[in-house]
Order: C-alpha cells, then structure tokens, then sequence
C-alpha cells in the first residue's frame, strides 16, 4: 500500500507557476518575483521561495544571486539532452510492461488510448486549452502504465521529467497543426504493438515518435533564433 500525503502550498504554487511557463504565459528569460507573486497568490514569501527550488529542480527556471529567479530558456542543446534520456526511459517503461504482462491482459491500454482519441476528437480548436488537454491525456496513458510496471523508480524519474517534456510538446502542439493528428495517431500504435505483445515494435514506435517531437521543437528554435 502506498500512502501519499496532500500536496504542499508549496507544491501547488510549484504547479501553478510551471504550467504557466509550459503554456508560454511566462516566458523564457522573464524574471519571476518572489514578493509580487506571493501578492498575488496571498501566500507567503517563504512558500514562493520554496515553489522556487522545486521549479529550478525541474529544469524551468534558473536562480541567479542578486538576480532572482529567471524563466529557463530552451536551447537546442537542452532540448537534445532532455530527449536522450526521456525516449530511452520511455523505452524502459515499454519493455517492462511486456516482460511483466502478455499482450492479452492489456486491453486497459487501448481503453486509454481511446479515450484519449476522444479528447482529441472533442477539441475544436488548436489553442493554449486544446494543446493542454492532450498533453494531460497522453500523461494518462503513461500513469496507466505505471500502475502495469510498479516501479516507484521509474515513475518517480518519469514524472520528473513531465514538466520540462509538457514545455517542448506544448511549443511543438502550438506551431504544427498536424501534431495532435500524429499525438493519437502514435498512440494507437503504441497499443496496437502492447497487445501485439511485440517489444521491438514498441520500442520502434516510441523511438521514431520522441525522435519526430525532437526535431519538430529544434525546427521551431532555429525558427524563432533566425526571426
């Protein structure tokens, strides 16, 4: 049994300011002031200062002496090594699921994934809302293969990094309009090779997916660097 506690204030403020700058309201460079948004949220400085770290700690600011903290800019190089390690840990994900289950006991996957098509195919806009909505729909299907692998490890390291990927994958949703097209698209894949019970499939299609979001948000940088 696993107990979990209430999140802290300091925890939400963490969450509040993070998607915020995953949905680019607060932008890469902007500084964040501890005592305006402690104004702001009626919270106290010292909560703001503690949401801070845990920010820092997920790679979406930086805190600089006398300067504060900073939103943290993405550069091709960040982007390069947070999608080194991610595809390879997603690849983990995949292959322990198939060793600990066979592709009959997975049905609870393409249920996942068909609700997520249902997101997909309810949204009637490309916006901040509808962007939002399938980044959280397609962490669903990931938090349903937590509960096959049981690997509070592997979870935890995953989760990490969700606030710095739901960044790049928001930049990628804004800018390419075919991208929620090929969101449910890699995700019917994904089922398709679970109950297929066929790993090297699976790892293929993360593979060539996460390689696809890489190049999709480095397009974008070189875009944005050259404007």
């Amino acid at each position: 049994m696993r107990f979990q506690a209430p999140e802290s204030l300091s925890e939400q403020i963490a969450q509040h300011l993070g998607q915020r700058i995953v949905t680019r309201d607060l932008k890469p460079g902007e500084r964040i002031q501890e005592l305006k948004v402690a104004g702001e949220l009626n919270v106290s400085r010292g909560s703001v200062r503690e949401a801070l770290l845990i920010l820092e700690r997920r790679h979406l600011i930086e805190i600089f002496p006398r300067r504060g903290a900073v939103v943290s800019k993405l550069t091709p190089e960040s982007v390069n090594s947070l999608y080194d390690i991610y595809i390879d840990l997603l690849c983990m994900l995949g292959r322990k699921v198939l060793e600990r289950w066979s592709g009959a006991d997975l049905g609870g996957v393409m249920g996942q994934v068909k609700e997520l098509q249902a997101v997909i195919d309810a949204l009637n806009s490309t916006g901040a809302d509808a962007a939002e909505k399938v980044i959280d729909a397609g962490f669903g299907v990931m938090r349903y293969a937590y509960g096959l692998v049981d690997n509070p490890f592997l979870e935890e390291t995953l989760e990490n990094f969700r606030p710095a990927i739901s960044r790049t994958y928001f930049v990628a949703l804004e800018n390419f309009r075919d991208e929620i097209a090929e969101t449910a698209t890699f995700f019917r894949q994904l089922a398709d090779a679970a109950v297929s019970d066929d790993s090297a499939r699976l790892q293929s299609v993360i593979q060539a997916f996460g390689e696809h979001q890489r190049q999709q948000v480095l397009t974008i940088l070189r875009e944005e660097a050259s404007a």
